[in-house]
């Protein structure tokens, strides 16, 4: 049995390695944790917003009902894919260390958040 510790290594993902995801993954879940009026003024293409008071809600949910309410099929404990990002990464880090303590022991934050991204991409 591997510690939980082993795993803080990989707890971050770069703008780079996030982008590199995007663009081969089938089965990657971008959660999105921010407020409704920060996805309002924009959004990472392909995330899945789920603020982030209702993260724990969300992951506790039973399949259909995930599917129902987010149109997405809930991931699996062990899912390797599954990344949070909120606007500059706090947030992000508190929705990846809820997930893991839920069991979802690959759980990432893009700790550059939505900021980050939204710079990178203008250029």
């Amino acid at each position: 049995m591997t510690s939980p510790r082993k795993n803080l290594v990989t707890k971050e993902i770069s703008y780079e390695d996030l982008k590199a995801l995007l663009a081969r993954s089938n089965n990657l879940l971008l959660v999105d944790v921010r407020t409704k009026e920060e996805v309002d003024k924009g959004k990472i293409q392909g995330s899945v917003h789920i603020p982030l008071d209702t993260v724990d809600a969300a992951l506790a949910m039973a399949p259909e009902q995930f599917q129902a309410k987010y149109g997405v099929t809930k991931p699996q404990l062990d899912v390797p894919e599954l990344v949070f990002h909120c606007q500059l990464g706090r947030r992000g880090d508190v929705a990846t260390t809820k997930a893991r303590q839920l069991g979802y022991v690959n759980a990432r934050n893009f700790a550059g958040g939505y900021k980050e991204w939204s710079e990178k991409e203008k250029k």
